[in-house]
Parts: C-alpha cells; structure tokens; sequence
C-alpha cells in the first residue's frame, strides 16, 4: 500500500495509470521541503517494481530492497551525493547526469523497470539540466525519471514541460496531529504543538520528533529574528549579508529561516486582527503580543508584503543582498525593554 499521507488525488492518479500501464517517462514532483516528495519517489519507484497484486505491497523482495536502497535498477542523486568534506558544491553537475544516463541505457537487472530520482533537481547546473533534457527528448524504454524540486521555478521550463507534473498539496494540522497520536503514539498534546509548527509537513513533523536540533534551531532563529526591531541599520545590514551568505551556501536552510520569519509576521497580523487562536507559533504567543501592541496593522501589513516579495525576488535569483538590505530599509524600529521570552 502507498505510504503517502495526505496526498489521496495524485495517489489516484498514479494508481489508475499503473492499472492502464500508462505510466509516464518522467514525472516532476513539486512541492515544499519536508512535504513527502521523496516517499513518493520511492514508494512509485517500488509500485513499479512491486512482485505483489497490488502494488505497491511493500512486502515483496523488491518492495524491502528499493526501501532499503539496494535495489540495482533505483538511482538516487542529490545535492548531499554531489558533495565531499572538502568540497561544499551548490549544484548538482554534468558528470552525475551523465552517471544516470549510462545506468538508463541498461536493461533493468532485478526489477521491471529502472527508476532514477534526481531529488533537489532546482540544483541542476545549466550544463546538467541540458543534458537532462536531451535524454528526456528521447526516453529509453523501460525507465522512469522522477525529478523533485521545491523551487520549480529554477527547473528549465523544457525540462518541466518534459515531465508529467504532481504538485503535493500540504496536509491540515488536524491530520497531522491524528497520525502523530495514533501512527507514533505521541503525546496528544506534544502532536498538538508539532502539527501546529509543522505548516502541514508531515515529514517536518516526524523529524521534529526525532531531532532536538530543529526545535533549537527555530528558537535561535526567532530570536534573532524577533531581535531586529530594537536593532540600528548597521547591525540589521550585518544581518542581511549574513542571511544572503546562507543563501549562496545552504540555500535550504535559509529559505527556512525566510519562511520562519513570515510566519511569524503572519501571527502577528492574526493577533491584530482578532484571531489569535489561528496562530502557527502558540509557545511564543505573549511575546506576540507584546510586539503586536507596539506596531500598528498598516506596519504590520506593509512588513509582510515587503518580506514576501523579497521572498519572491530572491527566489528568483536576484541580487540576495541588495534585497535583504532593501527589506531592513522597511523593517518598523522599535525600542523594547527585556527580551523576547519576557
């Protein structure tokens, strides 16, 4: 059975075509990070390969084998594959594809069909992505590409237009927070709180669980955050080029932190409006508050429009720095006494 949760239209898509062999030669799974796209890859790469019924059953040879990553006709590259200790790479190069396309031109060894995942395909370089379409142009037989990306837009249009597209939508909190309590028997109301944060990632979700580090690293993030009300244009100009540095060297990561910071201003905007109760960060909502009476609802809501369309030219590719420090321009100042957490 599909281990996908929350995603019911695009498993009925791909069950119909499995039943109509009609599967296409690529697909382009989109969506953001931690929502399932590379569950979905590998349990598709297993309902093509799957020995049982009705596939996937997840308890054949090759269902357990393609799970456990060793199965000889599914190929998976990343940004991760693409690295070493000495060398931090941001694309994923030519070389790799090239990897991929002489495993494509085998025959499958001990399954029916060869699965090959590029995950993170935004990072293809120019040279990569090229090559990529040039073999979707022309497929093998008996292969299936499954491309994944969360920033589609930094996909040549080509190579999108090559691929069958399944955009994977998130999943509500209230179902979240049920698979938490009853699939990881977790605390009601820790499954609460982690479905709340979650924005509708599962996978979020279920790494929070296990990862320490992401609770941690979203309390230092909105601290800082939070901090550059009181701060004067030098230090938030310092802030800018160090976010814009992340970007250039974990692109993921600081992406993050802009969606953090959305949220947050979000609440803010839910808090002035009367709805508290819809908030996404519930452990910091007297702080919320707090910050909330001191700035106006035109502040507020000039600052998120200003962040979401700094979100939206960074993503596409302008200048990271001059953005940022374009944003702090507009960032109300605030003078407040205690921190955060008072």
């Amino acid at each position: 059975m599909w281990q996908v949760i929350g995603q019911d239209k695009i498993l009925a898509l791909l069950d119909h075509s499995l039943k109509q062999g009609n599967i296409a030669h690529a697909y382009l799974l989109v969506g953001p990070h931690h929502i399932g796209k590379k569950n979905l890859a590998i349990n598709l790469a297993q309902a093509l390969n799957c020995d049982g019924p009705n596939p996937p059953c997840g308890q054949c040879n090759s269902c357990r084998r393609i799970l456990e990553g060793k199965h000889a006709d599914v190929a998976c590259i990343d940004l991760a594959y693409n690295s070493t200790d000495s060398d931090s790479r941001t694309k994923i190069g030519v070389d790799y594809v090239k990897e991929l396309q002489q495993f494509a031109n085998l025959p499958p060894y001990e399954g029916k069909c060869k699965v090959l995942i590029i995950d993170e395909a935004e990072y293809l370089s120019i040279e990569a992505a090229n090559r990529l379409l040039k073999i979707l142009e022309e497929p093998p037989p008996k292969v299936v590409w499954l491309l994944l990306s969360a920033e589609e837009s930094h996909l040549l249009p080509t190579v999108v237009s090559r691929c069958q597209r399944l955009e994977l939508k998130p999943v509500p909190s209230e179902q979240i927070q049920e698979i938490l309590t009853h699939s990881y028997n977790v605390d009601p109301l820790k499954a609460k709180f982690l479905a709340r944060l979650s924005h509708g990632y599962l996978g979020w979700a279920l790494s929070a669980l296990t990862d320490d580090n992401l609770l941690q690293q979203r309390t230092q993030s909105i601290d800082r955050l939070s901090s550059l009300l009181t701060l004067g244009l030098e230090q938030r100009f310092a802030y800018a080029q160090e976010l814009a540095t992340l970007l250039t060297q974990n692109r993921k990561s600081a992406l993050e932190v802009m969606q953090l910071w959305l949220s947050w201003w979000h609440d803010l905007i839910l808090i002035k409006g009367g709805c508290k109760e819809a908030i996404t960060n519930v452990d910091y909502e007297a702080a919320l508050k707090k910050q909330a009476k001191r700035l106006s609802l035109s502040e507020v809501k000039d600052f998120t429009a200003n962040l979401r369309l700094t979100e939206k030219e960074i993503s596409q590719n302008v200048n990271a720095r001059l953005a940022l420090e374009s944003l702090m321009l507009n960032l109300p100042r605030k003078i407040s006494p205690g921190n955060i957490h008072g």
